[in-house]
């Protein structure tokens, strides 16, 4: 039976849905990549709370779907940016999603690496009223929840920091800093402003050729306490270009959302490991994937996440930083939580015929374990917003 889906011009048109998901299986860990996926969280639908209030997190919601991706091999990238860090989860929520998913961790023997920032920083309608010495200790008080809770850090960008820096010696002054008294090699995390426009200029100039000569000073400062980078800013010629001039031992993480499946196959000089928001919708197609090119099978590979590309990049399409929505959309679909509701009331930031086009793209890779209830619940939504079918 068709679904009348509606299109960005307001008219209906027809939809069949498929009727099998695509055949994927939990396999054994990845020998080639090292493979993070960052993960949502479940809103509690039953919480009486308002956009501005703190999260209300359905907490055995959140870790089952971690648990998910640890099946199929993949690790967690916890309380970052796809965990509505700083759009809905605030710095207690974070601290307790951070310890709770740890834990879970454990007895799962999943991989996990934890987002530390700067978030419980006041603001005021005049800014970040603080200093470097303030954001220094915000960054610390992270990252020492990260370290004590066994998992292991990734230093985010700070918008407080971007802020308040005069120049790169700012930068290269508190990473350099953080980095001395880290107990274990970090992942360093350049998120682009198209994800987050508080971050324009970051690394201390707007110009990327300057900032990226920051970015670099910083590791090549402290190559032993820097495991990777993940790069975030849709550029992948630029990507290539940093990966070359990483210094040995020092991994690249794809944070590319458009290009992922040319870095991670890499080239003769290189490839990109993997810190992906797509990988949240995509994690057992994905997961296979890697476990191909595991056996050097580089164009199978690309046969199975090439045809991914075209549903990322219209979730990830501008404005960039709403991508969350279709993500926590497409896992309600898959019957990984019961309801569509987000921390801050974020599922009203993409329109019904962004959501119509990801659950048609989606469906066509058969990423949906169960298409009939996808079937099901996409009509359900298509009914609330008054289209009949």
């Amino acid at each position: 039976m068709t679904v009348r889906l509606p299109g960005p011009d307001g008219t209906l048109r027809p939809y069949e849905p498929r009727t099998e998901p695509l055949a994927v299986t939990a396999g054994t860990p990845f020998t080639s990549r090292t493979v993070f996926s960052a993960a949502h969280v479940v809103a509690d639908p039953y919480a009486d709370v308002s956009p501005d209030s703190p999260a209300a997190v359905d907490w055995d919601a959140t870790l089952a779907f971690r648990r998910h991706l640890w099946s199929h091999g993949l690790g967690v990238a916890e309380a970052m940016d796809t965990a509505q860090r700083g759009m809905g989860l605030d710095w207690a929520g974070a601290a307790e999603l951070i310890r709770r998913s740890a834990a879970e961790a454990k007895p799962a023997g999943g991989l996990i690496a934890c987002g530390v920032g700067t978030d419980q920083l006041p603001v005021t309608e005049f800014g970040h009223p603080c200093g470097l010495a303030e954001i220094r200790a915000a960054y610390e008080e992270q990252l020492a929840l990260v370290e004590e809770s066994g998992a292991q850090a990734i230093l985010m960008a700070s918008r407080a920091l971007a802020a308040v820096a005069k120049g790169p010696e700012d930068y290269l002054e508190v990473y350099g800093h953080l980095l001395r008294q880290a107990s274990e090699p970090v992942i360093l995390h350049w998120l682009g402003p198209m994800f987050d426009p508080a971050l324009e200029g970051y690394w201390g100039a707007t110009d990327l050729d300057a900032a990226t000569s920051t970015f670099l000073d910083v590791i090549a400062a402290h190559p032993d306490k820097v495991d990777g980078i993940k790069v975030s800013l849709l550029d992948a010629q630029r990507e290539i270009d940093i990966r070359r001039r990483l210094p040995k031992g020092v991994r690249c993480y794809t944070g590319d959302d458009f290009n992922y499946p040319e870095l991670i196959a890499g080239d003769d000089r290189g490839y990109s490991h993997a810190l992906l928001g797509i990988f949240d919708p995509l994690g057992p197609l994905a997961a296979e994937a890697v476990r191909v090119l595991d056996t050097g099978d580089v164009r199978g590979f690309r046969a199975l996440l090439d045809p991914t590309v075209g549903l990322s990049r219209h979730l990830f399409r501008a404005p960039t930083r709403f991508y969350k929505t279709g993500v926590v959309f497409l896992a309600w679909l898959a019957g990984h939580q019961r309801h569509f509701t987000m921390v801050g009331g974020l599922q009203s930031a993409r329109s019904l015929p962004h959501l119509a086009t990801a659950y048609e793209l989606a469906d066509g890779l058969g990423l949906f374990p169960d298409p009939k209830l996808a079937e099901e619940r996409m009509r359900t939504l298509l009914s609330v917003y008054g289209v009949d079918q």
